[in-house]
């Protein structure tokens, strides 16, 4: 099957207050899916988002969200531009079709004889 990874396409540095130690050092990643497989590779447009304390290494989840944090993050989030939904095909994709035709074609020579 297809693996897929998490490729970062924006990283910031949030001075709000870490809800869980009171710490200002927060970091806030926007991070798009890539799919790669053994017949194509794609990148989706699904973007995710992750906020994490520096200080005392926890998630800081939309639950325990501030309004300062909040209103940080919809200001990064109008910012991030991700890269455009797309699919390319690996040569072992266009072999396999090129193999298909070439089989395709003799059947079709060896009927009309």
């Amino acid at each position: 099957m297809a693996n897929e990874k998490l490729v970062v396409i924006k990283e910031a540095d949030l001075t709000n207050n870490c809800p869980e130690c009171f710490n200002q050092d927060l970091k806030l990643s926007f991070s798009q899916k890539h799919k790669q497989g053994k017949l194509f590779n794609s990148i989706t447009n699904e973007v995710s988002s992750k906020i994490v304390c520096n200080k005392c290494g926890t998630d800081i989840y939309p639950v325990s969200w501030t309004e300062d944090i909040e209103r940080s993050f919809k200001y990064y989030q109008k910012m991030v531009v991700p890269h455009r939904g797309t699919i390319t095909f690996t040569s072992l994709f266009w072999i396999l079709t090129l193999v298909a035709i070439a089989v395709v074609a003799v059947g079709v020579v060896f009927l009309l004889q």
